[in-house]
C-alpha cells in the first residue's frame, strides 16, 4: 500500500516543468502587448520636418525572451518551497527588529554626517533631503496604515493643506517658518478629522475609496479656488527659512545680519541647502521620537487593537470612534509638518505637486518597507527615491526599470523588507500565570 501511495504521488511531485513553461509563456505573451508600444514604436522627425513613427521589434523581442527567461526561472526556483505565508518575516527582519536601536543610531550617524562627506554635493544633499521628506510621509501614514490599520489613499491631502497653510500664512500675515509650522499642523490634523467622521464605519476597500476621493476634493478645490490658492497658477515667492533671524542672503539688509557674516564664512548657496537639509531631518527625528513614543502608550496599543480585530476592541471597551480619529489626526499632522517644509524648500507651490500619485508613493513606502516598520520606511523611502535618480541614463526607460525593480521586491519580499512585526503588549504564561509582557514596537 505505501508502494502505490508513492507511485501515485510521483507525478505530482515530478511532474515536469509543463506549468512552469505555462506561466512563463502567458508572462512573455503579457510583456509582448506591454513592449510593442513602449519600446517597439518611437516618433522622430523626419526629413520634411514632420514626425515619423519608427519601429524597433527587435527590442521588444529581447524584451520578451528576458520577460520569458525570468520567469521561468523564478518559477522553477520556487517549486517546491514553502508558501508565501510560511515564509513571512525572516530572520533577516527579526535580527534588524532585535538591534533596531543599533540600526537607527548608526542611521542617524551617517545622516547626520552626510553633508561633511568626500562624496557630499549640492546634488547628493537635495536628494537625500527629498528621502528625508518621503520618510517623514511615510512614518506619519504609518500611523494610520501600518498601526491602526486604515487603508488612506488620500494621505496627500494633508500633505497639500500644510503646505497651503504656510504659503498663506506667510503671505498674508507675514508669519515666519517656525510660527506657521504649528499652524500647519493644527490645520492638517482638522482636516484628518473631518476625513474621518464620515469613514467610521467603513473598512478595507470602502475606506480606500472614500479617502481616495478626500485627496481629490482637496485638490480640485485648490485648482478653482483661484482668488485664494492662486488656481492652477500656485503661489510663488514663498518665504525661505532664516537661521534663528540670520537670513541665508550675500547682501542683507541694512540692520540684518547674514548666516555667513554671522559665522565669518565666505557666503555660498550651499549653506542654506545643508541647514535645509538638517531642518528636514530634525523634523524626522522628531516624528520619529513620537510614533514610537505613543505606540507604546494606552492609544499606540488602542491602534494596534483596532489592526488586528475591531470587533474585540468593542468587546474590550475600545471607543472605536475616538480611537480612528486619533490615527487621522495624528498621521494627518506629521503630513501638515512635512507640506510646510515643502513649501518652504520649494519656495512654490501648486496642485501640480499633490496629486494622487503622491499618495500612491507614500503608501508604496508604508507596504514595502512592512507595515508598523519605522526602520523599514526608511529603506523602503531610500529605495523609491534612489532608483529613479540611479536609473537616469536609461532616460525614456528608467520609469519602466523602476517598476520592475519594485515587481521584483515584492515577489522577494512580499510583506515588505522588513515584515517582522511585534505588538506593543504580547500575553504570556510564566510560572502558570497570564502575564503582561512589555514588547518593543518592531524596528
Amino acid at each position: 500500500m505505501t508502494t502505490a501511495l508513492r507511485a501515485s504521488a510521483a507525478p505530482s511531485t515530478a511532474s515536469g516543468i509543463g506549468p512552469q513553461l505555462k506561466d512563463a509563456g502567458l508572462a512573455a505573451l503579457v510583456a509582448a502587448v506591454l513592449l510593442a508600444p513602449i519600446l517597439g514604436m518611437e516618433t522622430t522627425p523626419g526629413p520634411d520636418g514632420r514626425l515619423t513613427l519608427a519601429f524597433h521589434f527587435d527590442l521588444v523581442a529581447i524584451g520578451v525572451v528576458l520577460v520569458f527567461l525570468g520567469r521561468l526561472a523564478l518559477a522553477l526556483f520556487l517549486r517546491g518551497r514553502p508558501p508565501v505565508r510560511a515564509r513571512e518575516g525572516g530572520a533577516v527582519s527579526a535580527f534588524v527588529s532585535r538591534n533596531a536601536a543599533w540600526f537607527g543610531l548608526a542611521g542617524l550617524a551617517f545622516a547626520i554626517a552626510l553633508p561633511l562627506l568626500p562624496f557630499s554635493s549640492r546634488y547628493v544633499i537635495d536628494v537625500a533631503t527629498t528621502v528625508v521628506i518621503y520618510v517623514m510621509l511615510g512614518w506619519g501614514l504609518n500611523i494610520v496604515v501600518g498601526l491602526a490599520g486604515l487603508l488612506d489613499l488620500g494621505y496627500v491631502a494633508f500633505y497639500a493643506v500644510g503646505a497651503y497653510s504656510y504659503a498663506l500664512f506667510a503671505q498674508w500675515f507675514g508669519f515666519g517658518f517656525w510660527m506657521c509650522l504649528p499652524i500647519a499642523g493644527l490645520l492638517a490634523a482638522t482636516a484628518g478629522v473631518l476625513l474621518g467622521f464620515p469613514v467610521l464605519r467603513l473598512r478595507g476597500d470602502y475606506l480606500a475609496i472614500v479617502t481616495l476621493g478626500f485627496g481629490e476634493i482637496i485638490r480640485l478645490v485648490l485648482v478653482n479656488w483661484y482668488e485664494v490658492t492662486g488656481g492652477p497658477n500656485g503661489i510663488a515667492d514663498i518665504p525661505r527659512p532664516s537661521f534663528f533671524g540670520f537670513p541665508f542672503t550675500r547682501n542683507p539688509a541694512e540692520g540684518e545680519t547674514a548666516f555667513h557674516q554671522l559665522f565669518g564664512l565666505e557666503f555660498s548657496t550651499l549653506h542654506r541647502v545643508i541647514f535645509l537639509y538638517y531642518l528636514a531631518l530634525a523634523l524626522a527625528l522628531v516624528t520619529n521620537l513620537f510614533v514610537l513614543r505613543i505606540r507604546k502608550l494606552p492609544i499606540g496599543r488602542a491602534w494596534e487593537a483596532l489592526r488586528e480585530d475591531e470587533i474585540a476592541c468593542k468587546a474590550l471597551g475600545i471607543n472605536p470612534t475616538n480611537t480612528k480619529l486619533t490615527a487621522f489626526a495624528l498621521g494627518a499632522m506629521f503630513g501638515g509638518f512635512a507640506g510646510s517644509f515643502f513649501a518652504t524648500r520649494q519656495g512654490f507651490i501648486s496642485p501640480e505637486s499633490f496629486t494622487f500619485i503622491e499618495s500612491a508613493i507614500i503608501l508604496a513606502i508604508v507596504v514595502l518597507g512592512g507595515m508598523g516598520s519605522q526602520i523599514g520606511v526608511v529603506l523602503a523611502a531610500t529605495v523609491i527615491v534612489l532608483l529613479p535618480e540611479l536609473s537616469r541614463e536609461l532616460e525614456t526607460y528608467r520609469m519602466l526599470f523602476f517598476g520592475a525593480a519594485m515587481v521584483l521586491i515584492m515577489i522577494w519580499r512580499p510583506r515588505g523588507l522588513l515584515a517582522h512585526r511585534e505588538p506593543t503588549l504580547r500575553l504570556g504564561t510564566a510560572t502558570g500565570a497570564t502575564s503582561l509582557s512589555a514588547r518593543g514596537g518592531g524596528p
